[in-house]
C-alpha cells in the first residue's frame, strides 16, 4: 500500500468513493443568453484516471520526481489535469502569477530555475520573445504546438494512457510546489511547499471550516480550487478573469451559484464587495470565505444581510506562507466594527490549532534564532508570527529573504522548528483573539512614534462621501510626515468632506500628526486579489505631490 504524503493521494479513494461525481466544472462558450454552458466537466473518475496518464507520460518524457516545472496554463480542465499529474509524479509545478509585471515575472521564473515549461500556445510564444525559463529544456504546449519544439499534452496524455495509478512515494519534506507571492508589497518570492505543507493546509482547512464531501464551491481563486478535490467537493470554476476579481461580472456568478446550487463560495474583499454592491440574495450559500486583505465593515454587513441565517462568513487570516492562521465569522467580526472605527485594528479571531502565534518586538532586522526574541505581553502591538503544519521554511533561490522571513527555534527537548514572521503587526486582546494593525513595512514612523495603517485608516473610512483611505510615509523612518489619501464615492462633496478628515483627525490624539490630505483617483492594488492597497507606489506619489 502507497502511504505517499501527497495531496493527490486522496484523489485515487473518491475516484472509488464517488466516481460520477463531479470534481471540476468550467465555463466552456457562451450561451445564447451570454451566459456560459458550463459543458465542460470531470468527474472523480476521470479526473483520477486522466492524470495517471498524464502522470505517467509526462515521467516518460523526462518530467518526474523532482523537476521544476512552470505551468502557465489558464484555469480549465488541463490546468487541474496537470497539477493533479505532477502531484502524482513528484514532480515540482511552479505557480506565478501571470498578471504581474513583465519584468517581475521573468525574474521570478529565471529564479525558479525550473527543468521544464508547460503553457498554452500564449505562453511558449511570451516565453521566446521575452527570454522566460531559458533553463527550461522540455516544453509541453496544451493546445496546438508551433515551432518552439516539445510535444504537446494531448500526446503526452495517449502516450501514458492505461498506466494505471501513478501516485509516487513522496515524503512530507520532498518538495512539492514553488508558488510565488504577488509582490503586492514587495518583490515577488518563491514560498516552497513541501508535501506536508499541503496535507496540513487541507486538514486545516477541513477542520477550521467543516467542510464535507459532497459541498459545491465557487472558487474565483483558481490555485484554491486544487484542494477542493482533496476535500471530496465540487468546484465550479467561474467565468471571469481570475486577475481581475474586482471586474466580475456579478450576473455571471449568480448564474453558476443559482443553476448548480453552490454552497459555498470563496473570493477577495474586491469580489465581495462586487457581490455586496450587485444586492442579490444568495439563498444556497452555506459558508462564504473572503481572504486577502481585510474585508471592510459595510462588505460584511451586506453579504451577511445577503446570506442565509444559517450561513456563515468567515475571513481566514494568512498568507501564502502560512495559511489559515486564524480565522473569524462575520457575526463576530460585525461585533468587533466598533471597536475597529476607534482605532483597535481589524480583528482576525481565534488561532488556527495547532497554530501557534506570538508577537514579537518590532525590528526590521533579521533574527536568526528564537531565543533572541522579545515576546509582548497582551494588548501591545508588535509584528506577528507562526509556527504550525503550514507554516514554510524558505523561499526558492532567496536566502536574504529567507533570513529576514525565518527564525530557528530549538525546544526544551532539542527539536527545531522553524517560525514564519508574517510581516504584519497586531496584538491579542484579553479573549485571545488576534488583531491585525497592517503591514510592518508600510508603518509610518514619525518623529512622535509608528502608526500603523489598519488602525488608522478605519477611522477615516467612516466619512460619509468616502470610499476608502490609505495612510503613508513621506521621508525618512523616525521623521517620516504621514499622509492620509483618499478616495471619493461618485457624487462626493470634495471639499466638504477634506474638511471632515481634518477635523477628524484633529479630534483624536493619534491622528493629529496628519496634516496632508491628498485625493486620489484609484489606488493601486495587487493583482491576486485587487484587494491589498499598494501604499509604496502611493508613498512615491504622495511625496512628489506634497514637494510640488
Amino acid at each position: 500500500m502507497n502511504n505517499a504524503c501527497n495531496i493527490a493521494a486522496r484523489l485515487p479513494e473518491l475516484a472509488r468513493e464517488r466516481p460520477d461525481q463531479i470534481a471540476i466544472r468550467c465555463p466552456g462558450k457562451p450561451g445564447a443568453n451570454g451566459m456560459a454552458a458550463y459543458d465542460v466537466t470531470l468527474d472523480y473518475r476521470s479526473l483520477d484516471t486522466r492524470s495517471d496518464a498524464i502522470a505517467a507520460g509526462l515521467s516518460a518524457y523526462g518530467i518526474g520526481r523532482g523537476v521544476r516545472t512552470v505551468v502557465m496554463v489558464r484555469p480549465g480542465p488541463a490546468f487541474f489535469l496537470l497539477m493533479f499529474a505532477l502531484f502524482k509524479n513528484g514532480a515540482v509545478p511552479v505557480l506565478v502569477d501571470p498578471g504581474i509585471d513583465r519584468r517581475a515575472l521573468r525574474q521570478c521564473l529565471d529564479e525558479a530555475q525550473a527543468d521544464a515549461f508547460i503553457g498554452i500556445p500564449l505562453a511558449h510564444l511570451a516565453r521566446l520573445l521575452l527570454g522566460w525559463a531559458k533553463s527550461a529544456k522540455r516544453l509541453v504546449t496544451v493546445g496546438a504546438r508551433c515551432g518552439w519544439g516539445g510535444t504537446t499534452l494531448a500526446r503526452i496524455e495517449a502516450s501514458g494512457a492505461g498506466a494505471g495509478g501513478q501516485l509516487a512515494a513522496t515524503s512530507p519534506e520532498d518538495v512539492a510546489a514553488i508558488l510565488f507571492t504577488s509582490g503586492s508589497t514587495g518583490v515577488p518570492k518563491g514560498v516552497v511547499y513541501r508535501h506536508r505543507h499541503f496535507v496540513g493546509q487541507v486538514e486545516l482547512l477541513r477542520n477550521a471550516f467543516g467542510m464535507q464531501p459532497g459541498g459545491i464551491d465557487l472558487p474565483t481563486f483558481p490555485p484554491f480550487a486544487l484542494f477542493d478535490p482533496a476535500l471530496g467537493l465540487t468546484s465550479v470554476i467561474p467565468d471571469m478573469d481570475p486577475t481581475r476579481p474586482g471586474s466580475a461580472d456579478p450576473r455571471k456568478l449568480h448564474d453558476a451559484i443559482d443553476r448548480f446550487g453552490v454552497t459555498q463560495l470563496f473570493g477577495s474583499p474586491a469580489l465581495m464587495r462586487v457581490l455586496a454592491e450587485h444586492g442579490q440574495p444568495l439563498p444556497s450559500i452555506t459558508r462564504a470565505t473572503s481572504a486577502g486583505a481585510p474585508v471592510p465593515p459595510d462588505t460584511v454587513a451586506k453579504i451577511r444581510s445577503l446570506l442565509p441565517e444559517h450561513a456563515q462568513f468567515w475571513t481566514p487570516y494568512g498568507a501564502t506562507e502560512c495559511l489559515p492562521v486564524a480565522v473569524i465569522e462575520g457575526r463576530e467580526l460585525q461585533n468587533t466594527r466598533t471597536a475597529t472605527e476607534q482605532g483597535a485594528g481589524t480583528c482576525v479571531g481565534s488561532v488556527v490549532p495547532p497554530n501557534e502565534v506570538r508577537i514579537i518586538a518590532i525590528t526590521d532586522a533579521p533574527i536568526a534564532e528564537w531565543n533572541g526574541v522579545r515576546e509582548l505581553p497582551d494588548g501591545e502591538v508588535g509584528e506577528i508570527t507562526v509556527v504550525g503544519p503550514t507554516t514554510t521554511d524558505s523561499y526558492f533561490n532567496r536566502p536574504q529573504a529567507t533570513a529576514a522571513a525565518k527564525i530557528r527555534e530549538v525546544l526544551a527537548d532539542g527539536s527545531e522548528r522553524i517560525v514564519h514572521r508574517m510581516g504584519d503587526v497586531g496584538w491579542f486582546d484579553e479573549q485571545g483573539r488576534l488583531w491585525f494593525c497592517g503591514r510592518k513595512t508600510q508603518r509610518v514612523e514619525t518623529a512622535s512614534g509608528a502608526l500603523y495603517t489598519e488602525q488608522v485608516e478605519p477611522m477615516f473610512n467612516t466619512v460619509a462621501g468616502v470610499r476608502r483611505t490609505a495612510l503613508v510615509g513621506v521621508g525618512a523612518y523616525g521623521s517620516q510626515r504621514p499622509v492620509l489619501c483618499y478616495e471619493l464615492l461618485p457624487g462626493a462633496d470634495v471639499a466638504g468632506i477634506e474638511a471632515h478628515l481634518r477635523a477628524l483627525a484633529a479630534a483624536h490624539p493619534t491622528l493629529a500628526g496628519i496634516a496632508h490630505f491628498l485625493q486620489h483617483p484609484g489606488f493601486p492594488v495587487d493583482i491576486r486579489h485587487n484587494a491589498k492597497i499598494g501604499r509604496e507606489k502611493l508613498a512615491i506619489w504622495a511625496g512628489e505631490r506634497i514637494t510640488r
